[in-house]
């Protein structure tokens, strides 16, 4: 297992779920929940230079068949975004069913659903990043695909 800290990220429409992990790679907590206006790649800037990020995994939103969506193609976006601002590796890996998952969290233990939104963007982002860091060390491979990996829109 690769030693660093990692960051994760769920992307939606209104809000940016942010998760972190240890240095060493075993445990993903909630971070931060950027507004999704013209500020967040500063904000996620910042960020990155406060924790000493090595890597960078977003949730690729996939339907269930795993065919690319709007979603996807938004998450891509932000992806090349984020990629654009900063030298750190971005990996992207399917998300399906991690927001639903994180609604259930939060129901579980009690949370109103509509305040916790920006609770529940962190807890997706966790759940994406804590699949990436299991995946990485049940099997010893990177998580996921680098951005390369995915071709430009045309």
């Amino acid at each position: 297992m690769r030693e660093g800290v990692r960051l994760g990220i769920d992307v939606g429409t209104v809000r940016i779920g942010i998760a972190r992990s240890d240095k060493d790679g075993l445990l993903a907590t909630p971070y931060e929940t950027l507004e999704r206006n013209s500020d967040y790649l500063h904000r996620l800037s910042m960020i990155l230079e406060e924790i000493s990020v090595f890597e960078i995994v977003i949730g690729l939103p996939l339907s269930l068949s795993g065919e690319h969506t709007a979603s996807t193609n938004d998450a891509l976006e932000v992806a090349r975004a984020i990629a654009s601002v900063t030298k750190i590796p971005v990996r992207l890996i399917d998300e399906r069913l991690t927001t639903v998952s994180a609604h259930s969290a939060m129901k579980a233990v009690g949370k109103n659903q509509k305040k916790s939104r920006p609770v529940i963007d962190q807890v997706a982002a966790v759940l994406i990043l804590q699949q990436a860091l299991d995946s990485e060390r049940s099997t010893g491979q990177l998580a996921g695909k680098a951005l390369s990996e995915f071709p430009e829109q045309a």
